[in-house]
């Protein structure tokens, strides 16, 4: 209390945007001494800061009363400046709550008795309203005529602000690089003068700008820091930074996340009651709803946005409200589903999207307004009006030269379209190509393996159409590079991690620490309460740490910004203000309607299961395809490329369009495409066959069980092979086999089917993938070690490791020697690793998926900290070689991890084992590998003799397949 009132009143209005908790015992202490003293301006200051604090940590109508007391005071002192500048933070309030007329009313009756740096901030002020009002060139009007005014004039304070508040409309411009700059300014200002609010705001904008740009690693970084200040400072930004962060996980395609951050979203905006962000907050929930095909509750949340967002005057964000309204009843139309909208039973007509299309141009939505013209145009398609549908496409296709990438994608779609519709294949073809580039761009700067598989959710519609065009032509080599083209592209980008992340490696150790002591309180019967709260903890810590990871140096950048969405009005330095400039969509958050746009083509139809002639494959120059040596291949791999390689091996590759299934063959030198029909009836029997497995591995069941289970599967196996395979014979022959799978048969233990039988067969998520793991074979050498471990809790994995490390002469991990680290460290650059353990797949997130080992799980994330993935992998553990499937067959999980990190070949059952039955096929697989057998061969030949053992025995050995390409051990 030595310092002087004008240096008080300066330092409490200085501690409002750094703590404003701490602040508001100070300024009360403050007002209480003024108002003894009758220092009347002292007392004034005192209370603007008490308004300031409370806008931030308590509550608007508090705020209100601190702010209105402030200008009585200030009148009463004779200081109409001193008053007018209470009344600019109660415009901040009007604003915050809606009442933009009011806010403008209190800035132009604050303007008169202001002059110089108080007129500045006066213009500042008046600029964060236009915002809201989405009126961007008033707004740097008005920060034009500020910036400089407060720069002479030495007030770094309001500077920080009106930087902060200027980068937002430079952002919404797509101005980055100007944006960047006053961001960066702004933050030096913040650190200078130790404000630790105001800094928080400025992380917030630079994690915003950052997803606007499409780097998602290090906009999860600033806005991870943002969150842990806000929420320690308890601070209403906390609202925006979680709006913000629903924006960027719509932006990677990780729309539960996303839906649970929007209602988390709209709770604080509620519990805050901030009024101006609530319809925001509301859209956002509209939207993830929308994308889980929630209609109504979207059709309801965008609805009371729209009236939320016309009591406050803001037309443009009505204008995305309806459209969001209008899209899910499109959407309930489609499905066929009741709604209780009233609205023709949801139907919407192709005038309504066309008037809505037209509003979001008006109004400033140009990629809302892409995707209304498309909507439109499947709807005119489905009124047989040809000419309406061509007009819309053209209208969309504008764009496709410019603004940020996820708006250009869009638009190269409705390019290809619209050149298919009038009759230019070639060019529809080349739109799909560019379509595509684009968002392999955009992926390649996301670092962590969940955001990677999350993000091809969106090219799964614009890879179909040119997966139908090739069907329609019916060239195997044209279908199967159109059909690698949208299939499990993540796995071909190693994860990006650093060499030597201490940060992560500490984190999964205290999870592994914590995973144990839940399973000793759980043997004990203690309670697991706490316990199971900090796993969750460290699982969403360890998570967001992988996701702020950036792009690895060998990945190609993206030539322009990524998208972003609609985003919520920004928390403008320390106050939530200035609105959507010129939003755009994240590529998977609003995808070109969730339904397939019909198109001019025919959907291929099962007219019988006959198969077109094969067609030669002509010899050439090698052309560029995916490397061994682990860089990211530049696209899929050749046809003929794939039949070199192949050698006396035939491949098949599933493909599932317009729901039809369909098979590419390629052997001896030819290739054919065949249709095999429509999906259902083989997803209804591959569902059985788990079942049938299952009961004939009990040895307790009923009497006559087994023999019925056994029925069961021979039946459901031979009609699986007679859809699937038998239609392929001529082509196949007795060849060994590279499999890739799609849709319903990923999980299918292949060797159960008769034509499989006793066959070499190699199961793997795309040829691409299968040929760089041949080809990687040839360059890798040197390490020959072999690596045995065994987890706890496992009947017979201690016995089972002992065996098959005493095949190969080395000693077996086991008990305390089993740890994580010590295994992983083993595991790295092994030429081959048999685990018998325990495997889970982790239930909402794949990249937990672990192994439990003697201290705990052995996660992903662990394997990915690996330099040198082993060439081989046995992993005698429940469900291990079972995918998580995404859209575009992307695939999560323990197996697509190794995989993806380089290993050649795994051994993996797709179904849950018993657990004591696998020894026996392990001990018969080692001898054939030590005995020079290629893996493929040696599992194909394990499985015959355990099948001949007992049926509990068979059945255990048939839930395993082999991934990934096949190998052999070196010598």
């Amino acid at each position: 209390m030595s310092q002087s009132p004008p240096d008080l009143a300066t330092e409490l209005l200085r501690l409002a945007e750094a703590d404003p908790a701490r602040l508001t015992e100070l300024a009360t202490e403050v007002a209480r001494r003024a108002r003894t003293g009758g220092d009347l301006k002292l007392g004034s200051s005192a209370h603007r800061a008490l308004g300031i604090a409370a806008l931030h940590v308590t509550d608007l109508r508090t705020a209100e009363r601190h702010l209105r007391d402030a200008i009585r005071l200030a009148v009463r002192a004779g200081s109409p400046e001193l008053a007018a500048e209470a009344r600019l933070r109660l415009a901040f309030v009007r604003c915050v709550q809606g009442r933009m007329e009011q806010a403008i009313s209190e800035v132009e009756l604050a303007l008169p008795d202001l002059h110089g740096a108080g007129r500045a901030r006066a213009e500042a002020q008046r600029a964060v309203i236009f915002n809201h009002l989405r009126r961007p060139e008033d707004a740097l009007a008005s920060y034009r005529l500020a910036v400089p005014v407060l720069s002479r004039a030495g007030d770094h304070l309001w500077l920080q602000r009106v930087l902060s508040n200027r980068g937002i409309v430079h952002g919404y411009r797509h101005e980055f690089a100007a944006a960047e700059s006053d961001f960066q300014e702004a933050e030096r200002l913040c650190r200078r003068l130790d404000l630790g609010l105001s800094l928080a705001v400025v992380w917030q904008n630079l994690g915003w700008l950052n997803a606007l740009r499409g780097e998602v690693p290090a906009a999860l970084s600033y806005l991870d820091q943002a969150e842990e200040r806000f929420r320690t400072l308890d601070t209403h930004q906390l609202c925006w930074t979680l709006a913000d962060r629903t924006e960027l996980l719509l932006s990677a395609g990780l729309i539960a996340e996303a839906r649970e951050a929007a209602e988390e979203t709209v709770q604080e905006f509620e519990r805050r009651g901030r009024k101006v962000g609530l319809p925001e907050a509301r859209l956002l929930l509209a939207r993830t709803a929308y994308l889980v095909r929630d209609h109504e509750e979207a059709v309801r949340e965008a609805r009371r946005a729209a009236l939320a967002f016309g009591r406050q005057h803001r037309r443009e964000w009505v204008a995305v409200a309806r459209f969001v309204a209008l899209r899910s009843l499109a959407a309930m139309s489609a499905d066929d589903r009741a709604s209780s909208t009233g609205e023709r039973d949801g139907r919407v007509s192709v005038r309504q999207m066309e008037e809505c299309a037209a509003e979001l141009a008006e109004t400033g939505w140009p990629a809302s307004e892409v995707e209304a013209r498309m909507i439109a145009a499947r709807l005119a398609v489905d009124a047989g009006r040809p000419a309406r549908a061509e007009r819309q496409w053209e209208i969309a296709a504008r764009r496709r030269h410019r603004g940020p990438a996820g708006e250009r994608i869009h638009a190269w779609h409705a390019a290809a379209l619209l050149r298919l519709a009038r009759g230019n294949v070639r060019g529809a073809r080349s739109a799909i190509r560019t379509a595509l580039r684009l968002h392999d761009e955009h992926r390649a700067t996301l670092g962590a393996t969940d955001l990677r598989a999350h993000a091809s959710e969106s090219r799964v519609e614009v890879a179909e159409l040119g997966l139908r065009l090739a069907l329609r032509d019916g060239v195997p080599a044209d279908v199967l590079t159109w059909a690698e083209r949208g299939r499990a592209r993540h796995l071909l980008m190693r994860p990006a991690r650093p060499a030597h992340d201490r940060h992560l490696a500490e984190a999964l150790a205290q999870l592994r620490l914590t995973v144990a002591r839940i399973d000793e309180s759980r043997t004990a019967g203690e309670d697991t309460g706490a316990l199971v709260e900090r796993q969750i903890t460290l699982e969403r810590e360890i998570r967001d740490h992988c996701r702020r990871q950036a792009k690895t140096p060998t990945e190609s950048v993206p030539t322009e910004p990524a998208p972003s969405a609609p985003a919520p009005a920004r928390p403008v330095s320390t106050e939530p203000i200035p609105t959507e400039l010129t939003p755009t969509e994240p590529i998977p958050t609003e995808p070109i309607p969730t339904e397939p746009i019909p198109t001019e083509l025919t959907p291929t139809e099962p007219i019988s299961a006959e198969s077109a002639p094969p067609t030669p494959i002509p010899a050439g120059p090698a052309s560029s395809g995916p490397s061994p040596t682990g860089s990211s291949p530049t696209g899929p791999v050749p046809l003929r490329q794939v039949a070199e390689a192949l050698g006396e091996q035939a491949l098949v590759e599933f493909v599932q369009v317009d729901d039809v299934l369909h098979a590419i063959t390629v052997a001896g030198g030819r290739s054919r495409l065949h249709v095999l029909g429509p999906p259902a009836a083989v997803r209804t029997l591959v569902d059985r066959v788990p079942f049938a497995l299952r009961r004939l591995a009990r040895r307790t069941s009923v009497p006559g069980s087994q023999a019925a289970a056994l029925n069961l599967l021979r039946d459901t196996v031979a009609k699986l092979d007679a859809l699937l395979l038998r239609p392929l014979a001529a082509d196949l022959r007795d060849r060994p086999l590279v499999l890739v799978p799609s849709g319903p048969i990923q999980a299918l233990p292949w060797s159960l089917l008769p034509s499989c039988a006793g066959r070499a067969i190699c199961v793997s998520p795309s040829a691409t993938l299968w040929y760089a793991g041949s080809q990687a074979g040839h360059a890798r050498s040197g390490d020959a070690r072999v690596v045995v471990a065994a987890g706890p809790g496992l009947p017979g994995a201690r016995s089972e490791a002992e065996g098959v490390a005493s095949i190969h002469a080395v000693p077996a991990l086991v008990d305390d020697a089993a740890g994580a680290e010590a295994v992983l460290a083993d595991l790295d650059g092994a030429a081959l690793a048999h685990v018998a353990a325990h495997g889970r797949i982790h239930p909402s997130n794949p990249l937990f998926s672990s192994l439990r080992l003697a201290d705990g799980p052995l996660t992903v994330y662990d394997l990915e900290r690996l330099r040198r993935a082993p060439e081989i992998v046995v992993l005698a553990a429940c469900d291990t070689g079972r995918f998580v499937v995404r859209p575009g067959d992307e695939l999560l999980g323990l197996s697509a991890t190794f995989l993806a990190l380089g290993t050649r070949t795994i051994v993996a059952p797709v179904l849950s084992i018993l657990d004591t039955e696998s020894t026996t096929l392990m001990i018969a697989l080692h001898k054939l590998l030590a005995a020079g057998h290629s893996t493929a061969s040696a599992l194909a030949q394990a499985q015959q003799q355990v099948a001949r053992d007992n049926l509990e025995a068979y059945a255990v050995a048939a839930g395993f397949v082999c991934l990934g390409a096949d190998s052999t051990m070196p010598s």
